[in-house]
């Protein structure tokens, strides 16, 4: 029978947004499809289900220039324990910088397992701005580009999709730093705190 596999990699994956794009593929999507996010412990039931499903969807976010661990530690058990059909894999990544491209790495890398493993590769939405859009009367362009890559990979082909917010770059710098700068603040860290690898550390 056909139908998705949806694959949350994010570390965050309940509270991400991650799901929340993944919640949209699926309301969108034509085809059958089912939601789960990836933990420590279930690594081999994933790898077991994936006799149901023709298509595996990876939705993540981008964790510096790359996979984030959580979905690395996956697809290390997955190429041990691969099922016997090889599913067709598609991708939707996110990423907090404004330019869509910026994903560009995180996408060769998948590209570069399914080739190693056997997998067909399907199609790809690149999402800018990705924290920030979904909040915003722009997220309108992300739900565009979704329902293009939830008919995309209904029908088995192959294409690449990008969206972002139309911003000018400084606009949207200078947003996203009064956003982070509010939160701080909100938490008791200042901005010269925030510019610390002691942020990073826990230190803070």
């Amino acid at each position: 029978m056909e139908g998705i596999m949806i694959i949350n990699g994010s570390p965050r994956a309940p509270k991400s947004n991650s799901k929340k794009y993944a919640e949209l593929f699926a309301k969108y999507c034509t085809v059958p499809s089912e939601y789960f996010a990836i933990t420590n412990k279930n690594h081999l039931e994933l790898c077991r289900k994936m006799e149901n499903y023709t298509h595996i969807l990876f939705v993540f976010p981008l964790y510096v220039d790359g996979l984030p661990v959580t979905l690395m530690n996956f697809l290390k058990t997955l190429e041990e324990q691969s099922p016997k059909t090889k599913l067709q894999v598609s991708v939707l990544v996110n990423c907090g910088f404004i330019e869509p491209e910026q994903n560009n790495v995180a996408v060769k890398i998948l590209q570069c397992f399914c080739k190693k493993q056997g997998y067909p590769f399907g199609s790809v939405l690149r999402i800018g701005s990705g924290e920030a859009i979904l909040n915003t009367p722009l997220k309108i362009f992300a739900i565009w580009k979704i329902k293009q890559l939830a008919t995309s990979v209904a029908k088995g082909k192959n294409r690449n999709l990008k969206t972002t917010m139309p911003l000018p770059k400084k606009i949207f710098i200078r947003a996203s730093t009064n956003y982070w700068e509010n939160y701080g603040k909100r938490n008791g860290i200042t901005p010269a705190q925030m510019a610390t690898m002691g942020i990073e550390e826990g230190s803070v």
